[in-house]
């Protein structure tokens, strides 16, 4: 229902926008003299809309299609390890913790081998094996949820830990930076760290006082204790070290990971004596046909978000922050990072743009650079997230799961600029 009235909205805002810009257009010469201004592009914003509409149709098949290949491969390989009994003994590693977390999911549930398993690739930054283990996680949840057009506790739970993303070294963002001629690309690096982490306990809190978990027992306070502790010392050990090695300790280490992720489940299978290939292929099958079943949650989705931002409405929105801001006389030298900010939890692609026009047009070294990209990489992408997860397994009330994820994006944006102004 909620993500319904946001599909509706975004249609709604965008062609009131763009009727008060046409009309303005032809008022022009009157409204300049109290100060508004319009001109060729806002008399053309109706052919804009509808071209972004193609365009980003084109765009959504591209993005599904790529999908469909790395989900393919993942979950194929997801069903290895699962004959190799990798996933089992990882659920039961972790099941002390999650039952607390996910109390409806019964003990020895496959699902926690998957949450897990997505969790450890979003936090190594590798966002394309993080999306398959999501899903199959989604998927098994599904399986122990009494009602499933509506998504349950757990399911809401996990999706917002998802969408909160943290991330203990953002790749990408630091490849960016480098990109665009930064003098040191990975001083986001501690920033995006704290900012994230706040989000992820931000969402966690949340969603745990709407679903009356305890985060007082022993299990939940060990855990989150020896995160914050883990965090807190790489922090410090990867701050000590010279510059560009957060950035290449990363890629190094991620990628060795999920490599020897693969071969490992590989060789355990092989001792199983299961036959490794036609497995994988029996998984891939799966992958196919969830990449092709959530094509019209995400082309919709996509499209709707294209038209929101093709009608101007973010530009008034940042206009308005920065009207604000001013007026009650606080510096507003972050406002010209914001767009990053907003777009994000919106479209990955289209934030990832806005940080790099933020940084060519303020300088990738400048407050406003180094802050769109702790942005980017301190929030995540949650309309894409949830249009995605739950087109996957047909839910379509999704209850408090966008309010639980879009809080957890402003704290992770407002912890990012209370950071920066502290770093810079």
């Amino acid at each position: 229902m909620v993500l319904n009235y946001i599909f509706i909205g975004f249609f709604v805002i965008a062609f009131v926008v763009a009727l008060v810009r046409t009309i303005g257009y032809f008022f022009r010469d009157q409204l300049e003299a109290i100060g508004l201004v319009f001109d060729e592009s806002d008399l053309y914003v109706f052919r804009d809309m509808v071209q972004s509409t193609f365009d980003m149709a084109d765009t959504s098949i591209a993005i599904v299609l790529t999908l469909i290949g790395v989900m393919t491969f993942w979950l194929g390989l997801l069903r290895v390890g699962e004959k190799a009994g990798v996933i089992a003994w990882l659920s039961k590693k972790i099941e002390p913790f999650f039952i607390r977390l996910f109390p409806e999911i019964p003990r020895n549930h496959n699902a926690h081998g998957a949450i897990m398993m997505n969790f450890a690739a979003n936090m190594l930054g590798l966002d394309n094996a993080a999306t398959p283990f999501g899903i199959k996680a989604m998927e098994q949840l599904q399986d122990a949820n009494t009602n499933k057009k509506t998504a349950s506790n757990a399911q809401i739970m996990f999706l917002v830990l998802n969408t909160s993303g943290l991330t203990l070294i953002p790749v990408s963002v630091m490849a960016l930076r480098a990109a665009e001629g930064a003098s040191t690309p990975t001083d986001v690096f501690l920033p995006i760290l704290l900012a994230t982490y706040f989000a992820t306990i931000s969402g966690l809190i949340f969603v745990s006082i709407r679903q009356r978990i305890n985060l007082f027992n022993k299990t939940m306070l060990l855990v989150l204790g020896g995160l914050t502790v883990f965090v807190l010392a790489l922090v410090t050990w990867l701050t000590q070290m010279p510059d560009n090695f957060a950035e290449k300790f990363s890629v190094v280490s991620g990628n060795m990971i999920l490599f020897c992720v693969i071969v490992g489940f590989i060789l355990l299978a092989l001792k199983r004596k299961v036959d490794v290939y036609q497995t994988f292929i029996d998984g891939a099958k799966e992958g196919f046909n969830v990449g092709v079943k959530i094509i019209p949650y995400l082309v919709g989705m996509l499209i709707s978000i294209a038209v929101f931002r093709a009608s101007g409405t973010l530009d008034w929105i940042i206009g308005g922050i920065e009207f604000i801001v001013s007026g009650l006389g606080f510096n507003t030298d972050f406002v010209g990072a914001l767009p990053t900010a907003v777009m994000k939890p919106l479209s990955g692609s289209g934030a990832r743009a806005m940080m790099v026009e933020t940084m060519s047009n303020y300088g990738s070294d400048s407050f406003q650079g180094f802050l769109s990209g702790v942005f980017q990489g301190s929030t995540e992408t949650t309309f894409y997230t949830i249009a995605v997860y739950y087109g996957a397994i047909n839910v379509t009330r999704t209850r408090y799961t966008a309010t639980a994820g879009l809080f957890a994006d402003f704290m992770g944006i407002v912890a990012a600029i209370i950071i920066a102004y502290i770093f810079w």
